[in-house]
């Protein structure tokens, strides 16, 4: 199983072991992981889950479609590397993926 790294706002990080085929915040979710509430529950209809991809990794995960980067209009503090949770698949390339959260959601 593939790992992420959780990074939260204080400069706080927890791995946890992500399930293949399922998103970044789901596992977030299921792992408790603070700073990400994910109100709508995954269908990319809030902003709730934004984090920010670590650069390594920025290629791997993808840029966002449409849809997620209209939803990012409504994100805190967005940069050029946030990206909504819910919208990131987990893969086996994805082993050792690092996400930093913003000191607020939404």
């Amino acid at each position: 199983m593939p790992k992420i790294t959780y990074r939260d706002s204080f400069g706080e990080s927890r791995t946890i072991e992500a399930e293949l085929g399922t998103t970044v915040m789901e596992n977030a979710i299921r792992n408790a992981v603070p700073e990400i509430t994910a109100e709508c529950g995954g269908g990319c209809a809030c902003a709730t889950c934004h984090v920010y991809v670590d650069e390594a990794w920025l290629d791997l995960v993808g840029k966002p479609s449409d849809q997620e980067e209209d939803m990012l209009d409504f994100a805190y503090k967005v940069q050029p590397n946030s990206r909504l949770s819910c919208q990131i698949k987990v893969t086996a390339e994805l082993d050792g993926l690092v996400v930093t959260t913003p000191e607020r959601q939404g």
